[in-house]
């Protein structure tokens, strides 16, 4: 699956899409350390990064700042702007984090079974269930 990294702005802003975040004078909040930050720490020239100590706390400081944007996963951002309609989720993603599955080095035998898992997991439809089920985006599951 493909977890999505987003943008969420005050409803009035200006910012419509994800190329108008890096400007000067954008301030952007964002997890420390998470790999949002690590991205946006190579990505932007312009914006500058306000980092809280964690991405929960980026949305709050975002909110209480009056920051121009918050960086995050998308999940928690759409969340947040689905009880906070004073906020509202850019379109798009400005990067996104394939996830993985893996095994020692030296199974081939069970990179094979875990190969043939992952195929048919996705064949099936487990994995749009799952993510379903868990209230996420079905969309989120990787080609």
């Amino acid at each position: 699956m493909l977890i999505a990294g987003s943008y969420l702005v005050p409803e009035a802003s200006p910012i419509r899409s994800l190329e108008a975040v890096d400007r000067d004078g954008v301030r952007v909040s964002v997890g420390r350390g998470s790999a949002y930050d690590l991205f946006l720490s190579r990505s932007p020239k312009h914006a500058t990064l306000v980092r809280a100590p964690t991405s929960a706390e980026a949305v709050t400081a975002f909110a209480r700042d009056g920051l121009a944007v918050a960086a995050g996963v998308e999940q928690p951002l759409a969340a947040y702007a689905a009880v906070h309609p004073e906020v509202r989720l850019l379109p798009g993603h400005f990067m996104e984090i394939p996830q993985a599955m893996g095994l020692p080095v030296g199974r081939p035998a069970g990179v094979a079974y875990l190969a043939d898992f992952v195929a048919w997991a996705k064949r099936d439809g487990l994995v749009r269930r799952g993510l379903e089920a868990s209230g996420q985006d079905p969309g989120l599951a990787a080609p």
